[in-house]
């Protein structure tokens, strides 16, 4: 987490109105500042070089460069840069008015923390910029369980990726694994913390030790492994 007391929230869209109006709602809020505002991919990467940001929320179908080659791209950057820079940090949040699978499925497998629909409610797009912040949790569990039930079977398919998950899922401890599956089903730290009847500090702890073992940026990536390794069943 960047140490900073305004979430950085850069706004990625061609439509300037759409830009303006998200601009409006997060800086009426008093933990967050819209730092940048970029039409397309081109200007976002050009811009995310030389202003730092926490979140970035990004369009899916822009001209020049699209919303998914872009997350490429700064997940790319985020690979190389230096450990506790605010770079390596960096969180995108795919924004679509399409509730297309494909879509955002490729989104979460090129490194975003979630997607949102653009005509989520307002609490819901404030509420996504904070919990993809903090870390805690993985965004509208229930749309993500939805998405990836609809995938699963190309998910778990045998391949050297999933191979290398799993055995990745097997060096992790009872205790990590007890964690693990329950990040899978969309809990948050609080939530795991109460379920295991220990203290949110030591869940903090194992997910931190999960990540590491996984090879996961977040806990989006968290969850997709899971279901790769066959961990969770499609409901």
């Amino acid at each position: 987490m960047a140490p900073t007391s305004r979430i950085r929230v850069a706004l990625v869209d061609d439509q300037q109105l759409v830009r303006s109006g998200f601009a409006m709602l997060i800086n009426s809020q008093p933990d967050l500042d819209v730092v940048l505002q970029a039409g397309n991919g081109i200007e976002a990467l050009a811009g995310l070089a030389a202003t730092a940001a926490d979140v970035v929320l990004m369009d899916v179908r822009m001209p020049g460069m699209d919303g998914l080659e872009t997350t490429r791209k700064l997940m790319d950057r985020t690979k190389t840069a230096p450990a506790g820079s605010w770079l390596s940090e960096l969180r995108i949040v795919v924004l679509t008015t399409f509730d297309l699978d494909e879509y955002a499925l490729a989104a979460i497998q090129a490194g975003a923390s979630g997607f949102l629909l653009k005509d989520a409610p307002p609490e819901e797009l404030l509420g996504a910029i904070r919990t993809v912040f903090a870390g805690d949790g993985v965004i509208a569990p229930s749309t993500t369980r939805r998405l990836l039930d609809h995938v699963a079977q190309m998910l778990s398919a045998p391949s050297p990726a999933n191979d290398a998950n799993a055995a990745a899922v097997a060096s992790l401890t009872a205790r990590e694994h007890e964690v693990f599956v329950l990040i899978a089903n969309g809990l948050s730290n609080p939530e795991i913390a109460a379920t295991l009847f220990v203290s949110e500090a030591t869940i903090k702890t194992h997910v931190g030790h999960i990540l590491a073992k996984l090879k996961a940026r977040d806990r989006v990536q968290l969850v997709l492994i899971a279901y790769e390794a066959g961990i969770v069943s499609p409901r």
